[in-house]
């Protein structure tokens, strides 16, 4: 099973706060145990929303919002890939987050997601099943 690690944004990943040497190091360890166990699939750090911008449809029409945005929680600072046998694992790598990340107060959120089996069969499958060996390639 594969879930979305979400990492919550606060007040000092929005500020752009670079991390410190002890963080790196600290996410760095906790990386390289993910990617050894083979759990880790993708990762990446979000830049602060004030480098960002909402799209938001009504009736169809598309209006654009520049960052930033006002309600840190809502906002996501980074993101990974886990893969998995159970939400109960994918939360016993979680609860291994770094310490030194935010002080220790951070927030993760954890969401399976739907696999293409769920959603559709035949040729659909067999058409989003292509594109999504199109995106995987170099």
């Amino acid at each position: 099973m594969r879930f979305l690690i979400i990492r919550k944004a606060d007040a000092e990943t929005e500020a752009g706060a670079a991390p410190t040497p002890e963080l790196l190091e600290a996410m760095g360890r906790y990386i390289e145990e993910l990617v050894s166990a083979g759990v880790m699939r993708y990762g990446e750090g979000l830049r602060p929303s004030s480098f960002g911008a909402r799209v938001k449809f009504t009736d169809g029409k598309p209006v654009v919002v520049d960052g930033p945005f006002a309600e840190t929680k809502e906002l996501v600072a980074g993101f990974s890939l886990y893969e998995v046998g159970s939400k109960e694992e994918a939360i016993e790598w979680v609860k291994r987050w770094p310490v030194e990340d935010g002080g220790g107060n951070v927030e993760i959120e954890i969401r399976p997601l739907y696999e293409l089996e769920d959603l559709a069969s035949g040729e659909t499958l067999e058409r989003y099943a292509r594109l999504q060996d199109e995106m995987a390639a170099p």
